[in-house]
């Protein structure tokens, strides 16, 4: 039984006089590919501050759910602070965020898997329903 994970973008606002995007809440699946379908989701809301004059932004027309999706697995990166709690360095690239974040939510729908398969139902004096 695969487990596959999928994200997505829930939703978007942005300013209708530029388009720039300021809010959009992600989530992401993970769950097996056959029944009994076992599910683990993570999601949040992402704030974001969108400049029309920097060299990357991306007309709101023109962005893809992959572009956004990027957005999100960078707000994702680890990170360290100093003792006066001032952003240090990442600790992560966005990709390796991203895996980190699939690779919690796969253990946990394995997690699932493991305890179903670890129980039993029926009673000893009748058959044990066909699987």
């Amino acid at each position: 039984m695969a487990i596959t994970t999928t994200w997505s973008v829930e939703s978007m606002e942005r300013t209708t006089s530029d388009g720039g995007v300021f809010s959009l809440r992600w989530e992401l699946m993970a769950q097996t590919d056959a029944k009994p379908i076992y599910r683990s989701t993570a999601g949040d809301k992402l704030t974001c501050t969108p400049d029309p004059s920097a060299s990357d932004y991306i007309p709101y027309a023109d962005l893809t759910e992959a572009d956004v999706l990027g957005w999100v697995y960078e707000s994702l990166r680890e990170y360290t602070i100093d003792e006066d709690h001032e952003f240090v360095e990442f600790t992560e690239t966005a990709a390796e965020a991203k895996a980190r974040v699939e690779a919690d939510r796969t253990a946990k729908v394995q997690k699932q898997i493991d305890a179903a398969a670890a129980t039993a139902s029926g009673m000893p004096w009748t058959p044990a329903p066909a699987a």
